[in-house]
């Protein structure tokens, strides 16, 4: 008989090195953004040293701010700032209310 072993993530979000769900992606994206940058002062002719310093402090910038981030927010509150921000604080009404109560009469169909 056959011992197999019984994956227990299913449904949990990803995480890798205590960063979670979206975080992983803003990680990958600034990193690779700042590999790009760097690569384009490098092929337009920037000196070298201020290309490596300008990769590093970005590189280290991202990594801490996302690392920030995730902890401050933890896996769901990002997106629940984010939805708090597009809410509206208030609902205006510049019509007037007999604008709003249009009755129609039912006319004679046959």
């Amino acid at each position: 008989m056959s011992n197999y072993n019984i994956n227990k993530g299913i449904g949990r979000t990803v995480e890798f090195k205590g960063l979670k769900a979206q975080y992983l992606f803003i990680f990958a994206g600034g990193l690779l953004g700042v590999l790009v940058l760097v690569m384009v002062m490098y092929m337009a002719g920037v000196n070298s040293y201020v290309c490596l310093l300008v990769g590093a402090g970005g590189a280290s910038l991202i990594v801490w701010q996302t690392f920030a981030l995730n902890g401050k927010y933890g896996e769901h509150g990002l997106m629940k700032v984010g939805a708090k921000k597009r809410h509206p604080k208030y609902i205006i009404c510049r019509r007037a209310v007999h604008r709003y109560l249009k009755f129609t009469s039912k006319s004679n169909h046959l």
